[in-house]
């Protein structure tokens, strides 16, 4: 390996990004150089550097000194993507983590490298009406840079994760082009541990009485939904036993609450969920006010229902945000989270899992056995395509925060391996000219 590349490591996470794009250039022939390295969590710090034969790791990229940066050929960045995502607020370039794409703005234009890569979610092509990609796509064109960029799945390159992230890549020469890669794909079963502990709690006890191993593959175990994949705490009586009648009630309010209608009768924003008033059920619920009346308070006193008050939208701050309307009657209402169970989905080992991010993670579940059991560690690990002897050696917990939040390593790959090859022959017409001169 004569040729080297110099790079580095920003928002670097566990190190996702440095993986992908060390394991093209290993490919090509190149030598990876990581001259450079920056993250402020803790814990990610802690697994970079166990990985990474205990690298120094720079903390905030904002408080850095460009010219305290080492010279390099191509900038990696997974820039936090909260901002932008569907599950968070998305506030964007105006939320700070969002500005810290301004960081990125600043290096590159004061460092000039031949290429970078950035990762992020496919959310950030639409956000602010597609405004929040204007801006970055034009910052980086003016600063030289042909820039190009697609949205790739996991699941297409030999992962069994449906994970769509966008990637930018850019160079001082040409533009990259981004289609056409070879797919691959294999099933979770493929990645799955076998004989590891198991859950005993009521919960995977319920499940285990009531349904049998293979009826539990694929299942969503929450409150907030309906339909045949989702088993609902009534079902288990995980809250307290109830009647016949109340569990079809409680399906029923389930579907009906969200319903727009509801919302243009209380003059409100529609919500996803709207609390309704003991007449209102009566509306579409065939029982007498009495009866009903007390099947209601009975659900409510065992916490299978709340009685609220609907919620509107405000804007606090410049934020929207969701207040209740003192004003209108309270209702009836689920008590809906996904996170009200300390498992909401059982993966189907013929499938693949859903996007995992920091906040399911750790609910997760797999069948091992005749057990149920959450996903360990390496099989993380293995989700995102990270190779066997990547330690993560950490609680669960914070393993599953960091994983949430990291990238599919085969897919970076895949894109680096296009990029590393032009940014080589911008390297090579440099040094040329060097050598010329």
């Amino acid at each position: 390996m004569n040729k080297t590349l110099k790079f580095i490591d920003l928002f670097c996470g566990i190190g996702g990004l440095r993986l992908g794009f060390e394991n093209a250039c290993n490919q090509l022939k190149i030598k990876p150089i990581c001259v450079f390295a920056s993250e402020i969590k803790s814990t990610a710090i802690q697994v970079y550097q166990t990985n990474f034969n205990n690298e120094k790791v720079s903390g905030d990229i904002a408080q850095i000194d460009s010219n305290k940066i080492p010279d390099f050929d191509v900038l990696l960045a997974g820039f936090p993507c909260q901002s932008f995502s569907t599950a968070g607020v998305r506030k964007g370039l105006g939320d700070a983590r969002g500005v810290l794409f301004y960081e990125i703005e600043r290096i590159l234009k004061e460092k000039q490298p031949g290429g970078f890569l950035l990762e992020n979610v496919p959310n950030l092509l639409k956000h602010n009406r597609g405004n929040t990609w204007q801006i970055i796509s034009k910052k980086l064109s003016e600063l030289g840079y042909k820039i190009s960029y697609c949205i790739l799945n996991s699941k297409h390159f030999g992962l069994p994760q449906d994970r769509a992230r966008i990637y930018l890549v850019g160079t001082l020469t040409k533009q990259v082009h981004l289609d056409n890669f070879p797919e691959s794909h294999c099933f979770l079963k493929d990645i799955l541990e076998q004989g590891l502990p198991t859950l005993k709690t009521k919960l995977t006890q319920k499940l285990l009485e009531i349904y049998q191993i293979d009826e539990l593959y694929g299942r969503a175990i929450k409150d907030k939904r309906g339909g045949n994949n989702n088993i609902h705490s009534w079902d288990l009586e995980i809250k307290g036993k109830i009647t016949v009648e109340q569990k079809k009630l409680l399906n029923s309010l389930l579907k009906e609450r969200r319903k727009k209608i509801w919302a243009e009768k209380k003059g409100i924003k529609w919500m996803d969920g709207m609390p309704l008033t003991l007449t209102e059920i009566a509306s579409f619920y065939n029982n007498d006010l009495q009866n009903l009346q007390k099947l209601l308070d009975d659900l409510v006193e065992k916490k299978y229902l709340k009685y609220e008050h609907p919620k509107d939208e405000f804007i606090r701050e410049n934020v929207k945000t969701r207040l209740p309307r003192m004003d209108l009657p309270k209702g009836y209402n689920i008590v809906t989270g996904k996170l009200s169970f300390e498992i909401n989905k059982i993966l189907d080992p013929d499938g693949i899992a859903p996007t995992l991010v920091a906040t399911d993670m750790e609910r997760i579940a797999v069948i091992d056995g005749k057990g149920i059991r959450k996903l360990s560690n390496r099989e993380g690990l293995r989700l995102f395509g990270f190779p066997e002897d990547f330690q993560l050696n950490i609680a669960p917990k914070k393993a599953f925060d960091l994983l949430g939040n990291t990238v599919p390593v085969p897919v970076v790959k895949q894109v680096a391996l296009r990029l590393v090859k032009t940014v080589l022959e911008l390297k090579s017409i440099q040094q040329k000219k060097s050598f010329a001169m």
